[in-house]
């Protein structure tokens, strides 16, 4: 079972003006073949299908644990998405046109099916397809194709953070280029582990550190890239059986964290009365609370 908390797993800053056309871009870290979509059902089926769990159940919890990790990835890609829309467009009568500027914008989607929010398709509207899961049953070939996954995640990734400089953008991708990176790592050991190979010896992919993007040496410099989070207070011990030694690029000691992130707020999104978004006006406002006060015996 899931636990959620309502929590980002990170603060996200508030941007100064919007990016709808930076947002169509980093759809595709939430909806593309290696975006946040695919590592997540990746991830889940090959937990939900795993076989001989007592015999190899340090691989299933560290499935189980990153695949935890995974979902709040999906969902802080979606509000980075969500911000960097915001304030594309203005209330006013129908006639004034106040959707003018979302005509023009890359991805007319974001403002005709989602009310100015993310949606499960890639950077060109594509939508996520449920072909880009990998769950072969066979542990060694899942776990290798998983170590290659977050590669190609992670390319995606500095690709994306090159072609914007926005800063919810950035903060949220110098994140996952650390979280990726322990993953990467992860699944290396996994592999090593497993079948003897030391897979480490490739990494990074690409060869290039993250202390080159400034977000990621800021989470970098808080030893992110060590941790390994189980997200539950009590299972998936029997990771720290992987999950351990020094970190193959800087030699620092690996730590398996037993629970969560501290994380950050999530934002609240502000209506937007030209989207009929949430199409709940201050009087229908003040009707529900009288209902839920009725039925509460108030």
């Amino acid at each position: 079972m899931i636990t959620r908390i309502d929590r980002l797993q990170i603060p996200l800053p508030k941007p100064k003006s919007p990016d709808p056309n930076g947002a169509a871009a980093v759809q595709e870290l939430l909806g593309g073949k290696y975006g946040e979509m695919s590592t997540l059902n990746t991830y889940m089926f090959q937990s939900f299908n795993f076989r001989n769990k007592r015999k190899l159940r340090p691989f299933y919890d560290l499935l189980g644990s990153i695949t935890a990790e995974e979902f709040g990835h999906v969902e802080l890609v979606s509000n980075t998405i969500n911000l960097m829309i915001q304030g594309t467009t203005f209330p006013g009568n129908p006639d004034t046109t106040p959707m003018q500027n979302a005509k023009d914008k890359r991805n007319s989607h974001h403002f005709i099916a989602s009310a100015q929010t993310a949606l499960p398709t890639d950077s060109m509207g594509i939508p996520w397809t449920g072909n880009n899961v990998f769950a072969s049953g066979n542990l060694v070939l899942d776990l290798l194709h998983n170590f290659f996954l977050e590669c190609g995640a992670r390319t995606h990734k500095m690709r994306v953070y090159e072609m914007t400089d926005n800063p919810v953008a950035r903060e949220m991708i110098g994140y996952l280029l650390v979280r990726g990176g322990v993953h990467v790592v992860a699944y290396a050991k996994a592999l090593e582990v497993a079948t003897g190979a030391d897979v480490t010896k490739l990494v990074p992919i690409p060869n290039l550190d993250n202390k080159k993007f400034e977000t990621a040496r800021k989470f970098e410099a808080e030893g992110v890239h060590r941790k390994l989070y189980t997200f539950s207070a009590r299972d998936y011990q029997e990771v720290t059986k992987i999950w351990k030694g020094q970190h193959p690029i800087d030699g620092g000691k690996l730590e398996v964290i037993q629970g969560t992130p501290h994380g950050g707020p999530v934002p609240d999104l502000e209506e937007i009365p030209e989207e009929f978004a949430p199409g709940v006006t201050y009087d229908d406002f003040q009707e529900i609370a009288k209902r839920l006060q009725r039925q509460a015996g108030l």
